[in-house]
Parts: C-alpha cells; structure tokens; sequence
C-alpha cells in the first residue's frame, strides 16, 4: 500500500550500531494534520519535550526518528542536539523546523552524536520514496526481532480511505502512553480536533492495554499524519463517520500492540488476561494489569505450570475489593477454580496441556458485577534476563 502524498526514507547512520538502519524519515509533500498522545513519565526525553509543544498546533510535515540512543536524561545539550537535528532536516527539506516531529529510543543517558545526521541528513532525504515505509520500520528497531507494520482500509462515507502504521518495542512496555513507538499516516480528511478525539481512546484501548515488563519508558509516544488526500467529506465529530474513523484507528493500533507483545523481549507466549464480572470497568483493568505485571505469574506461564494461586495473590494486591470465595479462573475453556477453591488436580493437568499454546487466555470472574475488560501480556523467559543483562553491551 503507498499513501499519495506521503514518502519515507531510512540509512545507516552508525548512531550506535554499525551495518543496521537506524534513522528514519517519514515526509509528507505538504503540511497536514497531526496528533500525538506521549509518554506519561516525569523523565521525559528531548524530543518528546520538543513534540509536546510542536503538537499544539495540530500540524507537521516529517518525523525525523532515530533508534540506538534515546536522548533522555541528556540535559540541556539534549535539548540543543534534537533542536539542531530538526534544523537540519529542514533545511535540507526546505520547510518550516517546528513542522517536523522528533523521536528517539534507545540507551537512556548517552548523549545523541549529532554529527551522524549532519553526515546523513542529505542522503536520507534523497532516499525518500513512497515505497520505503517498512525501511523506517526497521530503523527504528533496538530489541525487535521483527518489524511491526499494519496496513488498513475502510470506507467512510462512501469513500476509501487508508491508514499504514508502524511500531517498535518489546521491552520496557507498559505505556501510559509510553514505552514504544508508533507512527501512523491516512489520507482521512480530519480536523485537528477530531483526530485527537479519535486517538485519545484508541490509544487507552489498545496500546495502553498491553505490558511486557511493567515498566514506562521516557521516550516514546504514537504520532498520526492525516493529509486528506482521500477527498472524503471532513469527519465531523459525533457523527457514524467519527466512529468509523476511530474504529478504524483502533484496529491498526491494536494489530500494533498485540505484534509488540508477541515480540516481548525473550516471550514464548502470548497471553490475555480477561477479567469480567467487575463492578466498574476501570476495577476490572487494574485486576487484569496487577495479574499481568505478576513477574511470578509470567515465569509460571514460562515455565507451563497451571499455578493458579500466583493469579489469586496477585489479584489480592490489585486495591480492587472483591470477595475471593465468588472467584472464578479458568485457563481457555477449562476451570480451575471455583468459588475461590480449587476445582482439582485433574482440571490443573488439563490446563497443562493449553499452557504450551503459544496463545493463552485466562478469564477471571470476580462475580461483583457486569464489567469486563482485557490486559495483554507475554511470559518471562531466561531470555529476558539476558537481553537486558546485556543490552548496553
């Protein structure tokens, strides 16, 4: 799929690694309509300072991102490093500096080399072309081990419009929002307004749904680009079109997340935690989320032991009042516990079986009520550890 309007380009510019792609370029012809939902931690990295303000106005025409050092915690050199690295992007593109969103991941703490893009701005612009979008996807990469890209289309009031949306990321994730990247362009004609009415809930469904690890990283953030070039009437708000707009949204951000938690650093599985029966939907997330963040509940499913007491002590810490003796869990479609006892050894063995699916769900009812809502999750291998034992060497 290619957008008009819309082109990417990506080098190796050796900002931490050799041989690899590492910045990226996505660029549109003209200036459009943009909206970002950042990180939600106190340590905030240059640029996402930088984006917080250039997003006020609800325009941009380029993402300059660069993976291999993060530019957080770097202090006011930081500052003065993204600043000078927007300048020279738009010099090389002859457009306006506060039109270019900036984004970094990588070490925290290291300073950005800025000579990598005063030697490389040049030839990643004369890269640029409509069919590079997964080049991006790959420089942006630190612990992936695959790209995560998503291609959508729907139709709004009679008319075809497309969405194509990246992501990174599989440690440090439990966003809020935070912990990754994510970059999506559509040709949906959208005001400002409209379109971060759409990816504020989008966001909290999707992206702010799925953890890894269970930490909030400093940097990283979702940046959506709407040019318009689908020519379709302007999406107001309220109306069928909004909605459809928003679905749409939500269903590229959520193919996102789930191919972040498949590619958890280290994970063999996959795993929704379901919590239903709640007397609040908000109660009913915090429970999935503390089961979810449980490091011992995700060496359990590591390990393909069906222990159901780590997922009930866990529940236990969550702040959300429930009476354990009404407490259901079950493991796909076989029960291993009812009303807060244990149903047996034999249900215990069953759900052995379901626990070396690469897929798992867990569903929990904590009979208070009628709510439901879902966490997405991975287990945590011996690989895990590994990785980030060694991830600055």
């Amino acid at each position: 799929m290619e957008i008009k309007g819309f082109s990417f380009s990506a080098v190796e510019a050796g900002i931490r690694y050799q041989d690899r792609l590492d910045l990226g370029l996505i660029y549109s012809d003209h200036p459009v309509v943009a909206a970002g939902a950042l990180t939600t931690s106190l340590v905030k990295a240059a640029p996402v300072l930088i984006d917080i303000d250039r997003l006020e106005d609800g325009c941009a025409q380029a993402i300059l991102v660069n993976s291999g050092c993060a530019n957080a915690c770097t202090g006011e050199a930081g500052m003065e490093v993204a600043f000078v690295t927007g300048e020279l992007l738009a010099k090389e593109l002859e457009i306006k500096p506060e039109n270019i969103l900036l984004s970094s991941t990588g070490v925290i703490g290291e300073p950005l080399n800025v000579r990598a893009f005063r030697d490389n701005i040049s030839p990643l612009v004369q890269g640029l072309a409509p069919d590079n979008f997964e080049k991006v996807a790959q420089a942006i990469m630190t612990t992936d081990t695959v790209q995560k890209v998503c291609y959508h289309s729907v139709e709004i009031d009679g008319v075809d419009v497309h969405f194509m949306g990246m992501a990174k990321g599989a440690g440090m994730i439990m966003p809020n929002m935070a912990t990754m990247l994510s970059f999506v362009i559509t040709d949906a004609q959208i005001g400002s307004a409209q379109l971060k009415e759409a990816l504020t809930p989008a966001v909290k469904k999707t992206f702010n749904r799925i953890t890894v690890d269970g930490d909030t990283s400093t940097n990283d953030m979702v940046l959506v680009m709407a040019n318009g070039g689908a020519q379709n009437s302007s999406i107001k708000s309220g109306t069928q079109a909004a909605e459809d707009f928003q679905g749409a949204l939500q269903y590229v951000l959520m193919d996102l997340a789930l191919k972040i938690v498949a590619d958890g650093e280290g994970a063999s599985k996959m795993i929704t935690i379901r919590v239903c029966g709640a007397r609040e939907d908000a109660e009913a997330e915090q429970v999935a989320r503390t089961v979810a963040n449980s490091s011992l509940v995700k060496t359990a499913f590591f390990g393909e032991d069906a222990n159901w007491g780590r997922i009930l002590a866990a529940m236990g810490r969550a702040g959300v009042p429930f009476d354990p003796y009404q407490v259901d869990i079950s493991f796909g479609d076989v029960t291993l516990v009812r009303d807060g006892l244990a149903v047996g050894r034999s249900a215990e063995d069953t759900a052995t079986a379901i626990l070396k699916e690469k897929e798992i769900t867990v569903c929990i009812d904590l009979k208070s009520g009628k709510c439901c809502e879902e966490v997405y999750t991975c287990d945590f291998s011996i690989d895990y550890v590994k990785i980030n034992a060694d991830y600055r060497s």
